[in-house]
């Protein structure tokens, strides 16, 4: 009998041993959008002293500008803060005084730097990733005209606004 009780035990174990587990599964989606931005920072356009009839003067600046990878912009300036400033003369003031200069898109100085009206130009560029800024330059004349050689002495200054579309 004991045979008997340990076989009917022992075919019970395995029974138990290869019962099944049951399970099922799923999946799910992990989505994310990213979005287009840009960031622009400027340094200052500091022409050289002036000393009136001794030659027109140039300087440039960078916009360094910051976009998601593959973003199309444009960068445009408006006229100025000075009072009369406008896309055809920009004007530095020195309390009521002013001095004339403008910025322009490139080097040969051909096209104003403005907004796309009147004939100004504007520039654009692709971003390269937000860890990499897209130098734009601005390049800058201060005439040895008339106008300006009959400026007062002093520190003349003007503060141009910088927009990116993208």
């Amino acid at each position: 009998m004991h045979k008997i009780l340990t076989a009917t035990l022992a075919a019970g174990v395995m029974a138990a041993g290869v019962a099944q587990a049951a399970t099922t599964t799923t999946t799910f989606a992990v989505t994310a959008t990213v979005q287009s931005t840009c960031s622009a920072t400027a340094a200052a356009l500091a022409f050289p002293n002036y000393t009136p009839g001794t030659g027109t003067l140039t300087g440039n600046t960078n916009i360094n500008v910051k976009c998601t990878k593959n973003t199309p912009f444009t960068v445009s300036l408006n006229a100025g803060s000075t009072v009369g400033d406008a896309f055809a003369q920009r004007l530095m003031a020195s309390g009521a005084n002013t001095l004339q200069y403008n910025l322009y898109t490139t080097a040969a100085l051909g096209t104003i730097f403005g907004d796309g009206t009147g004939g100004t130009g504007t520039v654009a560029g692709t971003g390269t990733g937000v860890a990499t800024a897209v130098a734009v330059t601005v390049y800058g004349q201060l005439p040895d005209n008339a106008t300006n050689q009959a400026a007062i002495p002093g520190a003349y200054s003007d503060t141009i606004t910088v927009t990116v579309t993208y």
